[in-house]
């Protein structure tokens, strides 16, 4: 509920302040939260580092989709979307993995611990090589298109224009059930 929530108004930040900002700090404030939770022994500890949690998760999700937005040429975005996405919940996976076994081997405590290093630095790795795609400092680092060629994207990228047949294609899927594209090459 919460998580929800806050992404809406954490996507409409990230459009003001820029992605970079409100991913690193996302992350760290996960990266707190989880720390809070490793600490606590009661109830009240546990509830501040799941609201932190929750508030960092909000800051995180929609700007990184966002993030993709910027950089993705529509005709690859879903594909752009799906590559992340399979990184992002193999995550998941291979971290419920390494939790499990350093809990076994350590206790539960210290697979907390390690969950929060890992995404402290995690946030420190986009820190270090992320570069703004959108507000913020991005008209200082992202390459813009030349004006003598409209149909360059955002990062530059030299895209054919569609023929006459690939437009009426466009348009007759414009109202797919599904709300999907389909393009026809």
């Amino acid at each position: 509920g919460g998580v929800g929530a806050g992404q809406l108004f954490t996507g409409a930040w990230s459009d003001r302040i820029g992605r970079k900002k409100l991913i690193v700090g996302g992350m760290w404030v996960q990266a707190l939260a989880i720390a809070m939770i490793a600490l606590s022994d009661g109830f009240v500890g546990f509830a501040t580092g799941a609201v932190l949690l929750g508030a960092g998760t909000a800051m995180v999700y929609p700007t990184l989709l966002a993030a993709i937005g910027d950089v993705a040429h529509p005709s690859w975005r879903a594909s752009s979307v799906g590559v992340y996405r399979l990184w992002r919940d193999l995550g998941y996976a291979v971290g419920a993995l390494l939790a499990g076994a350093v809990a076994d081997a350590f206790g539960l405590r210290a697979a907390v611990w390690t969950i929060a290093a890992l995404t402290f630095a995690s946030g420190g790795l986009v820190a270090a090589r992320m570069r703004e795609t959108h507000g913020g400092d991005a008209s200082a680092t992202a390459p813009r298109p030349a004006a003598s060629t409209p149909h360059r994207d955002r990062i530059g990228i030299e895209e054919p224009r569609p023929s006459a047949g690939e437009n009426a294609s466009l348009n007759a899927s414009a109202g797919d059930e599904d709300g999907l594209r389909t393009i026809a090459r």
